[in-house]
């Protein structure tokens, strides 16, 4: 999700109403030959339009709980960072994953998948956004690219963990391959709190385009004025596990699934003239199988190659539309065990040759 590579994005046509037209009228769109029999996007996107947000009330019932439990565990974690710090650290973990719960909901909304046009839900989730480092501009900017570019080796956005192929590699420079081998190392996950959050969607984009970007700046001062504000009130402890812990915890578990979600053994390129929305969600995109309570806690964005075939479907129906369809039901799969996630990060290439990820010591052979 940290993009080391130069040149300027802000011409590319990522802003959301742009994005909405294309997948939406992806009938309209050449569709590429899919294996087996499986159907056209035009017939899939139709079908999948059936699991789209139908009751607002549902939505507002998951946004207020959710949100309510994450204020009650963050303050939780941060009194207990004062009074007995070994006891905080289990529910700073806790929070952490409410936050990234929250977070799904932030994203739907970002997408239009749930509260669309509701005023007083974008005040909630512009405020959330500025405070976990993801504000709405700039996130949107680097999402929606991601959902109309996965599955292309292109050059990435800010936030997006870029692709190259063995030619590529081989081309390039011994900077240009330093640059990527950071760009997607474990420990650019491990510190996404500072490396994607804090560096590569605020500072950097604000200083890159502060006038468009205003918002980054307003993230980055809002949560720093919290973290300050924390301490100098409560105390350094409560700071630090109220606040900076659970944001820890939070920012690399998201760096984590949304790399796995589609850098894993058995994903697919397309070639530019063949890609379609459809083939970069069935084949680009992963089934990431958490379990219940994980699914739970990360609002089911393991159901992922679903959202990326229609991103109005709200979270909490995406498990419906997997059952439904029965083209969704057999995606690649990634069991994010120990053994799993080694190998997404040793396969750093695309082989076009072979039509499989590489890694880059077969491409020095």
């Amino acid at each position: 999700m940290l993009n080391l590579g130069n040149g300027d994005h802000r011409a590319r046509p990522c802003l959301c109403d742009a994005f909405d037209h294309t997948l939406m009228n992806a009938s309209a769109s050449p569709v590429s030959a899919v294996a087996g029999d499986r159907r056209d996007g035009a017939l899939l996107m139709k079908e999948s339009r059936a699991f789209e947000e139908v009751s607002r009330a549902a939505s507002w019932v998951r946004l207020l709980s959710t949100y309510g439990l994450m204020l009650a565990a963050l303050a939780l974690s941060g009194a207990l960072g004062v009074w007995y710090w070994p006891a905080a650290i289990p529910v700073a973990a806790l929070a952490g994953l409410l936050v990234v719960r929250a977070f799904i909901l932030y994203h739907d909304f970002l997408h239009g998948a749930i509260l669309r046009g509701s005023r007083f839900a974008r005040v909630i989730f512009t405020l959330y956004g500025w405070l976990v480092l993801t504000p709405p501009e700039a996130w949107r900017r680097s999402h929606n690219h991601h959902h109309g570019h996965v599955g292309k080796i292109e050059d990435a956005c800010p936030g997006e963990f870029p692709l190259m192929t063995i030619e590529q590699w081989q081309r390039a420079s011994a900077w240009e391959r330093l640059k990527y081998r950071i760009s997607r190392h474990p420990l650019i996950i491990l510190f996404a709190y500072g490396t994607i959050f804090g560096w590569s969607l605020c500072l950097r984009t604000f200083i890159r385009n502060p006038k468009r970007y205003w918002g980054s700046g307003v993230a980055l001062l809002m949560h720093a004025g919290l973290v300050v504000a924390v301490w100098s009130l409560v105390g350094f402890g409560s700071a630090l596990f109220g606040v900076m812990l659970p944001m820890a915890v939070a920012t690399a578990l998201g760096g984590l699934l949304f790399f796995l979600q589609h850098s894993f053994d058995g994903a697919h390129v397309h070639h530019p003239d063949e890609w379609t929305f459809h083939d970069a969600a069935l084949d680009s995109s992963s089934y990431l199988d958490l379990g219940p309570v994980m699914h739970w806690f990360t609002g089911n964005i393991g159901y992922h190659h679903v959202h990326h075939l229609n991103h109005r479907i709200p979270f909490y129906r995406l498990p419906q539309a997997m059952k439904a369809i029965p083209e969704l039901q057999s995606p690649p799969t990634v069991r994010p065990r120990v053994r799993e996630i080694a190998m997404a990060f040793h396969l750093n290439l695309w082989d076009p040759a072979r039509e499989r990820m590489a890694s880059i010591r077969e491409a020095a052979r």
